[in-house]
Protein backbone atom coordinates (compact mmCIF):
# COMPACT_ATOMS: atom_id res chain seq x y z
CA UNK A 1 0.00 0.00 0.00
CA UNK A 2 1.38 3.44 -0.86
CA UNK A 3 2.23 5.86 1.93
CA UNK A 4 -0.47 8.41 1.04
CA UNK A 5 -3.14 5.70 1.13
CA UNK A 6 -1.89 4.52 4.53
CA UNK A 7 -1.85 8.11 5.83
CA UNK A 8 -5.45 8.68 4.70
CA UNK A 9 -6.63 5.42 6.24
CA UNK A 10 -4.99 6.38 9.53
CA UNK A 11 -6.46 9.89 9.46
CA UNK A 12 -9.96 8.65 8.63
CA UNK A 13 -9.73 5.99 11.34
CA UNK A 14 -8.76 8.59 13.96
CA UNK A 15 -11.72 10.73 12.85
CA UNK A 16 -14.13 7.81 13.33
CA UNK A 17 -14.90 7.04 9.69
CA UNK A 18 -16.54 3.60 9.61
CA UNK A 19 -16.16 2.74 5.91
CA UNK A 20 -13.81 3.97 3.18
CA UNK A 21 -13.92 3.30 -0.55
CA UNK A 22 -10.89 3.80 -2.78
CA UNK A 23 -11.62 4.07 -6.49
CA UNK A 24 -8.78 3.48 -8.95
CA UNK A 25 -9.60 4.92 -12.36
CA UNK A 26 -6.66 3.14 -14.03
CA UNK A 27 -7.49 -0.41 -12.89
CA UNK A 28 -11.24 0.39 -12.69
CA UNK A 29 -11.53 -1.23 -9.31
CA UNK A 30 -12.90 -0.25 -5.92
CA UNK A 31 -11.36 -1.29 -2.61
CA UNK A 32 -13.71 -1.28 0.37
CA UNK A 33 -12.26 -0.84 3.84
CA UNK A 34 -14.29 -1.11 7.04
CA UNK A 35 -13.39 -0.25 10.57
CA UNK A 36 -12.85 -3.29 12.76
CA UNK A 37 -12.12 -2.21 16.32
CA UNK A 38 -9.31 0.36 15.96
CA UNK A 39 -8.21 -0.09 12.34
CA UNK A 40 -9.46 -0.38 8.78
CA UNK A 41 -9.53 -3.79 7.14
CA UNK A 42 -9.85 -4.44 3.40
CA UNK A 43 -13.13 -6.32 3.04
CA UNK A 44 -13.55 -6.33 -0.75
CA UNK A 45 -11.90 -5.51 -4.05
CA UNK A 46 -14.57 -5.02 -6.69
CA UNK A 47 -14.31 -4.86 -10.49
CA UNK A 48 -16.51 -4.51 -13.59
CA UNK A 49 -19.96 -5.98 -13.05
CA UNK A 50 -19.48 -6.51 -9.30
CA UNK A 51 -21.96 -4.62 -7.16
CA UNK A 52 -21.06 -2.50 -4.18
CA UNK A 53 -23.24 -2.49 -1.08
CA UNK A 54 -22.73 -1.22 2.43
CA UNK A 55 -24.20 -2.06 5.83
CA UNK A 56 -24.12 1.71 6.45
CA UNK A 57 -26.38 2.32 3.42
CA UNK A 58 -28.92 -0.53 3.65
CA UNK A 59 -30.80 0.17 0.39
CA UNK A 60 -27.75 1.16 -1.67
CA UNK A 61 -26.53 -1.14 -4.44
CA UNK A 62 -24.55 -0.05 -7.49
CA UNK A 63 -22.60 -1.73 -10.27
CA UNK A 64 -18.91 -0.84 -10.17
CA UNK A 65 -19.00 -0.18 -13.92
CA UNK A 66 -21.13 2.93 -13.25
CA UNK A 67 -18.22 4.54 -11.39
CA UNK A 68 -16.05 4.30 -14.51
CA UNK A 69 -18.03 5.42 -17.59
CA UNK A 70 -16.33 4.98 -20.95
Amino acid sequence: MCQSKEAKLKLYSVQGVREYWILDRFTKQVEVYRREKVQFVLVATLLGDDEITSPLLPKFCCSISLFFPE
